[in-house]
């Protein structure tokens, strides 16, 4: 098969460029576009991100709904339907006039982003390509790992040039005019049924039989506690992460500077990954991937100001949560085959997206009673815990796909 026909290489490509496109339109648009909505409606801060943890909590109370969706409708009608939705919420957001509207606006933005962003793509590549799903979903974060950056900058001149409403305006525009046709046009190829036997043995030997019946169940709930407890960390330093490097020494610039060296860890994590984890088996890579976490949080509370001691953090924890993103796909596929796999995703997703909804207020909540130092224990306790638990569940199914007695 030439690659210009190859299902793998069109639609890891087209969903590349849009799921870079709607994460920065929408998930990400409030890093830059927070003042100055805040600076024109008089709302605080935290009212305004108050609208973003509405989208998530709407994310969360529809995954399973929409992942059920997704396997039986396809998930490129789900991801075209989301980016539709995706641009009437940006409208909507352009035109608010009252905290209300505000609200609604990302509840619809929320049911957008749940219909078109990783694990509705996640899902769209296993239909695809089932015998090279893991494969896809790990080319595909790469293209991700700079949405935020690309789009904060974007972001960033199309405001000075037009102010937050227009950029909104400019950012649903883009989503209907990029994104929809390459949803659409990008998924249209699937393997033939004959490639995807010849390729899947392989791939399926290399992790493993599916678990079924109640091992199954067991499984899909021990993968998002562990999912959710890594969600509380991330959740968490997603938001915080420049306050967490001031408050750890840095002065303001460099806190912001060595910050955006995330970016930069995720993309390098991912790298090793496809080049150095397609040999190992997913639950591997997910055990060093969040086995990472522990140490870089040590080195973050150590630091005391070194420089280069925080850069190493920013970029192991970059790297972690690089990886983490192609575990989320890619371990549900090699434990639970590509059987029922968007509403497994959907499952799993759920507490994910509530534990990031709420993390960030209950973290700052630990901060004003016990301060900054003190309230990286509990970032550190819950890396710890979700290490402990990966190693457990990895046990367990160790057990499980050999037919051993296990719990459960």
């Amino acid at each position: 098969m030439s690659w210009r026909n190859d299902p793998l290489v069109i639609s890891v490509n087209a969903l590349g460029i849009t799921q870079i496109t709607a994460w920065g339109t929408s998930y990400y648009c409030l890093g830059v576009l927070a003042k100055p909505i805040a600076a024109e409606t008089g709302w605080s801060i935290s009212t305004i991100f108050l609208g973003f943890s509405v989208a998530l909590v709407t994310m969360g109370l529809i995954s399973t709904w929409v992942g059920r969706l997704i396997d039986r409708i396809g998930a490129r009608s789900v991801m075209s339907i989301g980016t539709v939705i995706v641009s009437i919420g940006l409208l909507g957001l352009s035109q608010v006039g009252d905290v209300a509207s505000y609200m609604v606006a990302w509840l619809v933005i929320g049911v957008g982003m749940r219909c078109c962003l990783y694990d509705a793509a996640f899902a769209a590549l296993v239909q695809a390509v089932p015998s090279r799903g893991r494969a896809a979903i790990s080319y595909l974060t790469l293209y991700g790992a700079y949405a935020s950056t690309v789009f904060w900058v974007i972001g960033h001149y199309l405001n000075e040039a037009y102010g937050w409403r227009g950029t909104l305006l400019i950012f649903a525009a883009i989503n209907l005019v990029v994104c929809l046709p390459l949803n659409w046009l990008g998924l249209s190829r699937r393997e033939s049924t004959m490639d995807a036997a010849a390729a899947k043995a392989p791939e399926r030997a290399q992790d493993g039989p599916a678990l079924e019946g109640r091992r199954r169940k067991v499984g899909i709930a021990l993968f998002a506690l562990i999912m959710s407890l890594n969600g509380f960390v991330f959740g968490v330093v997603s938001l915080q992460l420049v306050p967490l490097l001031e408050a750890a020494g840095l002065a303001g610039a460099a806190a912001v500077w060595v910050a955006s060296l995330k970016g930069h860890g995720q993309f390098g994590g991912r790298l090793v990954e496809i080049f150095f984890g397609k040999n190992l088996k997913a639950m591997t890579v997910a055990r060093i991937a969040i086995g990472v976490l522990p140490p870089a949080l040590l080195l973050l509370m150590l630091a005391r100001g070194e420089f280069w001691l925080l850069v190493t953090f920013t970029l192991l924890l970059g790297a972690s949560q690089g990886v983490i993103t192609i575990v989320r796909g890619a371990v549900p596929l090699a434990l639970f085959g590509t059987q029922g796999y968007g509403a497994v995703l959907g499952l799993i997703a759920t507490p994910i997206l509530l534990v990031n909804a709420f993390s960030p207020a209950l973290f700052a909540l630990i901060v004003d009673l016990v301060g900054w130092q003190n309230a990286l224990y509990a970032l550190l306790a819950s890396s710890i815990l979700t290490w402990l638990a990966i190693e457990l569940m990895s046990r367990w199914y160790e057990g499980a796909r050999t037919g051993k007695p296990v719990a459960g």
